[in-house]
């Protein structure tokens, strides 16, 4: 399959000018193109100054722009992509308009390039009938801000291949976007149940069921959100609003169509008065159930048109419209019965929408809904395993580790199977274990459920390690804690220059619990293994490939061409000899005999060169010193043992660690504040 390398965007409005900033951030070069000069300069000024804003910000620095700018190429001569691989539409919403774009672009661009419509309005399959290469049209539904927003749908038409659906799934991943893909339907997945959501907050408010403060409020409360309905329609614009309602609502009726008050709203020309009024919490579990009623219930209408999956739904909700649950984890928080009740209300206010099917059958099972986290795709003689999880950063949690088992078994017991990649949706490997799991079991007093669900992990570990078909770790993006684990644990890992690895548990009270301090000590000694383990240090893919950890660092192109290489060589034995490097001589000394003993006695570590002098209290001061000793502890023990001895060597203080408060404290904040350790 060949790459995508030459990008274009026609169409250098916001939409357009944004999709070409995100690819240019991510390290590819884009064409921008319109009709006129000024409106590519006016594109390109939008784009500096988004970037300018993040240099401000911090989030950007001069050179990162200066580089990303540079991939940027403006025009307005059409025959500039005409060499492209990809060229993607982001012209406004209009029928005709699009049509002759894709018309003209067929008869100018090479027979390889595929032509993506960004068209959140129309069918994908009616362009792509009025070009000759409709098996290289798809559509490609950015979200607002394309350059911020993570989400992108992928929309084939019946006609597209397998091979334009590949490499655009290929492509979203190599400009860091989440892709769920979609049938070719009217509004896709996400619009489906936003746009009638935006619709009935207008709605309520026409009723009289509560005042605009109260319905915003209950929006935020229903879905977890910090702009509530009435500000997203200020900030995103409500003519917009209005041509996504009229698209849906022409095609779908019922509750898709455009309400009087948002018309009303737009004519006026002025946005929604957020403060008109105070909130009536008597009435907020009214529009709470309203809002789910109506969402709810096309999330699920959408299930059973076959146009996506839950999971699919759960990731559009999360990513696309920072919702803190998808629909159906909605429905799993507040019961199948609670869901059923506040979709049948909703029947009953709009007789032609239908109780959907699949929430009539969960209701017979009076079960909740369970998603699929683990994909598996066998292609050719390699199987690819996926952590689909790139909301919570492909964090392992009990259905994960579970699903990666069962997809691990069909992958081994496949004759035609040489090689098993595991891989993470996003741009993370896995950052560690669902921190949750552990904070909620310290609180029921069920520490034994931890050791179970460790336990299952180091077999699934040891499983991958020994495996007779070879077991490849591909490292695109972050990897921490129980992913380093799991990347040591595979017989071979790849890297992308965006890889890397960590070990950030004594920082939270705990230490690596699924092998890593065994197998960083295997490879790279047990001075250099306590250096990374203590201080939490990440490793970059190019230390790690200097350490010999990592086998091959990649561009994501050259992916392919390497896993085949693996596949096809003899086998390796990671733990060979080594030599260490000289640059990390001088932190493999850090953490000497000497050192160590003075650490955990709270003394001052000496022989250091002066900057590690200088920042090692202040990384060791955020650690937890029983967590550090508890490390110290188990990495002696187990550098005497067999892997499968040092394994029960783990597991068997798992109790005493996670009984300690600093264990509790480290793990209840993350992500909340600083944690105050008291070394009990």
């Amino acid at each position: 399959m060949s790459q995508i390398s030459k990008i274009g965007v026609i169409g250098a409005g916001h939409m357009g000018s944004g999709i070409a900033q995100k690819i240019a951030q991510e390290g590819m070069n884009v064409v921008l193109v319109d009709i006129k000069p000024e409106y590519v300069e006016k594109g390109l000024l939008n784009i500096k100054n988004l970037l300018s804003g993040g240099i401000k910000r911090k989030i950007f620095t001069q050179d990162q722009v200066d580089q990303t700018l540079g991939r940027i190429t403006g025009t307005a001569d059409m025959k500039a992509v005409a060499d492209a691989d990809l060229i993607i539409e982001a012209v406004f919403e209009d029928r005709q308009v699009k049509t002759q774009l894709f018309q003209n672009l067929d008869g100018i661009c090479d027979e390889k390039t595929i032509f993506a419509t960004n068209t959140s309005s129309f069918y994908v399959a009616e362009f792509a009938a009025k070009i000759k290469r409709p098996d290289r049209f798809i559509g490609l539904h950015y979200f607002f801000h394309p350059a911020k927003n993570k989400l992108l749908e992928i929309i084939p038409h019946t006609g597209t291949s397998k091979e334009t659906v590949d490499k655009a799934m290929v492509f979203a991943a190599r400009h860091g976007k989440t892709a769920i893909v979609v049938k070719d339907s009217p509004g896709f997945a996400v619009n489906r149940f936003f746009v009638p959501s935006s619709n009935e907050a207008s709605r309520m408010l026409e009723e009289g069921l509560g005042n605009l403060p109260t319905i915003e409020e209950g929006s935020k409360r229903a879905f977890g959100i910090g702009m509530g309905s009435f500000e997203i329609l200020n900030v995103t614009g409500i003519p917009l609003a209005v041509h996504a309602s009229q698209s849906l609502g022409g095609e779908l009726g019922l509750f898709y169509g455009t309400p009087d008050i948002m018309k009303t709203q737009m004519d006026k020309n002025i946005d929604w008065d957020l403060k008109a009024g105070e909130i009536e919490e008597e009435k907020i579990q009214a529009i709470v159930d309203r809002f789910y009623g109506i969402c709810l219930g096309v999330a699920a209408t959408i299930v059973d048109e076959g146009v996506a999956t839950m999971e699919d739904i759960n990731l559009g909700a999360k990513i696309g419209l920072r919702w803190s649950k998808g629909p159906f984890e909605i429905m799993n928080h507040i019961g199948i019965e609670k869901t059923c009740e506040v979709v049948e209300a909703i029947t009953k206010l709009y007789p032609g929408f239908k109780m959907p099917k699949v929430l009539m059958e969960q209701k017979k099972l009076g079960i909740p809904f369970s998603f699929k986290m683990v994909n598996l795709e066998v292609k050719e003689d390699i199987a690819w395993i996926t952590i689909n999880r790139p909301d919570a950063m492909n964090a392992l949690n009990e259905a994960v580790v579970g699903q990666l088992t069962e997809k691990f078994d069909l992958a081994e017991n496949d004759p035609k199977v040489k090689a098993i990649v595991f891989q993470g949706a996003g741009k993370t490997f896995v950052a560690g274990a669902d921190i949750q799991f552990f904070v909620d079991r310290i609180k029921a007093g069920r520490i034994k459920d931890i050791e179970v669900f460790t336990r299952k992990g180091h077999a699934l570990f040891l499983r991958i390690e020994n495996c007779k078909k070879k077991t490849i770790a591909l490292l695109d993006g972050l990897s921490l804690g129980g992913g380093s684990e799991m990347a040591l644990a595979c017989q071979f890992i790849v890297a992308t220059k965006a890889g890397s690895m960590g070990f950030p548990e004594t920082g939270i009270g705990i230490v690596p619990g699924l092998g890593g301090m065994l197998r960083m000590e295997r490879q790279v000694g047990m001075a250099l293994a306590k250096y990374y383990v203590f201080t939490g240090r990440s490793l970059s893919a190019q230390d790690a490939f200097d350490l010999g950890i990592i086998y091959k660092i990649i561009e994501p192109q050259a992916l392919p061409g390497i896993i085949r290489e693996i596949a096809d060589r003899a086998g390796v034995n990671k733990y060979h000899q080594r030599a260490i490097p000289e640059k990390f001589l001088t932190l493999a000394n850090v953490f000497n005999d000497q050192n160590i003993a003075a650490l955990l006695a709270g003394k001052p570590m000496t022989g250091l060169p002066e900057n590690l002098a200088e920042k090692m209290p202040s990384i060791l001061n955020s650690k937890s010193l029983i967590a550090l000793k508890m490390a110290d502890e188990i990495m002696n023990k187990q550098t005497k043992m067999s892997i499968p001895e040092a394994i029960e060597c783990e597991l068997s203080v798992l109790d005493r660690l996670f009984s300690t408060h600093d264990a509790f404290e480290g793990l209840s904040t993350v992500g909340r504040g600083k944690p105050v350790f008291t070394g009990k």
